[in-house]
């Protein structure tokens, strides 16, 4: 099976273990450079050139689409779709995840637990926000921040004030969060894959830290899920339209509580915590989807220069 990384940087953890597991079960496995791709499109022939060159016969895309390329990245995995070339994550299904906001009100719509959020634009409103998250302390977020950058904990009414007017200065969109204090800067995070959760682990914040990412100095342990945690994360999942993805939780006097779905999440820190194979089982659910090198509706075939022959159902739109 020919299968291409969408990722800057082939030495990144997580791409280079997708990419040594693709190979070790035998496919053949490329890394390109998202922002390297042109986009060409026309009636009826839609077409992708890498370097300049046209993209060649390709069964199924892998997408690591960094927060700061989100909107060209997904004009990549989009025009893929178009051209009938299964994408393990779709286009529509990250710009969900990548939402902060968006990602909350589908996630809402069903029996999926959350903290209490506001959004608004108005700091006349700042009290009534606060009051409607059982607030202060409230956490503060931007909507587009990624490994707890853009995070803030407010003790009280006139630090949440401050915050808000700054973020608002720089043309920021933000959310109002309830602080679930029994968290006690901890997460869990869930990395599903399919229909199965492969790996949990637990971080715990630094001492007198409350965001629990590791590149904030967290630990990280293997986490036994329980039921209902596994049952929420693969629900998350499932509403968002993603086949991989990061859930991470919260423990809270309610249940789990999610917190955010990341649709590329990072592979280093929960194999090394728990000792999973990740990568192994993203490619092998991949083999399952596509069985044989053809695609899952199996009515797809690549040409030489990228495009789609005989396709009879297109997605992306």
């Amino acid at each position: 099976m020919r299968i291409a990384i969408l990722s800057r940087k082939e030495s990144l953890f997580s791409t280079r273990a997708l990419a040594e597991a693709g190979r070790k079960r035998g496919h053949d496995v490329q890394v390109l450079d998202t922002l390297q791709f042109d986009i060409r499109v026309s009636k009826q022939s839609p077409e992708l050139f890498y370097q300049g060159e046209p993209v060649g016969p390709i069964d199924a895309v892998i997408p690591r689409i960094g927060a700061s390329i989100t909107f060209y990245g997904l004009a990549v995995v989009r025009q893929f779709e178009m051209m009938g070339v299964y994408c393990v994550n779709e286009s529509q299904a990250i710009a969900r995840s990548r939402d902060k906001l968006r990602c909350l009100q589908i996630l809402s719509r069903h029996d999926i637990g959350m903290p209490p959020t506001v959004y608004t634009r108005q700091a006349a409103h700042l009290l009534e926000c606060i009051e409607h998250v059982e607030g202060p302390p409230v956490v503060i977020k931007l909507l587009q921040g990624t490994q707890g950058i853009g995070v803030v904990l407010a003790e009280s009414t006139a630090a949440a004030s401050s915050v808000i007017e700054a973020f608002q200065g720089l043309e920021q969109n933000i959310l109002i969060q309830k602080f679930i204090k029994e968290a006690n800067g901890a997460d869990i995070r869930a990395l599903v894959v399919g229909r199965k959760v492969v790996a949990a682990m637990k971080r715990q914040a630094l001492p007198g830290e409350f965001r629990s990412n590791l590149h904030r100095g967290a630990t990280a342990k293997k986490f036994r899920l329980p039921a209902e945690y596994r049952k929420t994360a693969l629900a998350a999942a499932r509403v968002l339209g993603l086949r991989v993805a990061g859930v991470d939780m919260i423990e809270s006097a309610e249940g789990p509580m999610v917190m955010e779905v990341n649709s590329s999440p990072g592979l280093e820190g929960i194999q090394k915590a728990t000792g999973a194979d990740v990568a192994d089982a993203i490619i092998e659910y991949i083999e399952h989807e596509l069985p044989a090198g053809a695609d899952s509706r199996g009515d797809q075939q690549v040409s030489k220069n990228g495009t789609a022959r005989k396709a009879r159902s297109r997605k992306g739109e």
